[in-house]
């Protein structure tokens, strides 16, 4: 009988590379936004009593979502008497989120039905916040998207890999047209 010493042991097989889900891509209408849109615009103070854990009332946070906008934005984000939005996309300039640091204004967008923000720069507190609740996706942008669309157009968001850094880079198609990667 052969014996194989452990230093010659033959190698075990190569466990298979785990497959990476593909990036999320988002499609729908978006509802555009300027500079400087602060967390008592995307939900005012007064519903901050909602508690977002029982599903009434973040059903009816939602219904709430960007309801604190200024009266030039002449498109509602949220139609009477709905709870949902239709658009699942707001396209906002600089410093998305800037004000409060409350956690109430992701969640609100997120419950209002949007699965993404693509905005030019975030106030900090609003893009972590963003990303610990799970609700949005942020996305910054290096050119001015919000001067490039207008509330209602249906755009695609391709999140592609990027070998070179792997770091994801994004590409942004307004009616077929890419806009910015």
């Amino acid at each position: 009988m052969t014996s194989v010493s452990p230093s010659h042991a033959p190698l075990p097989p190569t466990p298979p590379r785990q497959q990476l889900p593909p990036p999320p891509s988002f499609h729908g209408h978006c509802y555009v936004v300027g500079d400087n849109i602060d967390t008592d615009q995307i939900i005012p103070a007064e519903y901050l009593t909602l508690v977002p854990s029982k599903p009434d009332e973040y059903e009816k946070l939602g219904s709430y979502a960007l309801i604190g906008l200024p009266a030039t934005y002449k498109t509602r984000f949220i139609e009477a008497n709905q709870t949902k939005t239709k658009y699942s996309i707001v396209i906002g300039g600089e410093n998305f989120g800037c004000g409060s640091s409350r956690e109430h204004a992701p969640v609100a967008l997120g419950a209002a039905g949007v699965a993404a923000v693509v905005a030019e720069s975030y106030a900090r507190i609003f893009f972590r916040n963003s990303v610990a609740t799970g609700e949005i996706y942020p996305l910054e942008s290096e050119v001015r998207i919000c001067e490039e669309c207008k509330t209602g157009d249906l755009i695609t968001i391709e999140l592609m890999e990027n070998w070179n850094d792997s770091f994801p880079s994004t590409m942004i198609f307004l009616f077929g047209a890419m806009l910015c990667y």
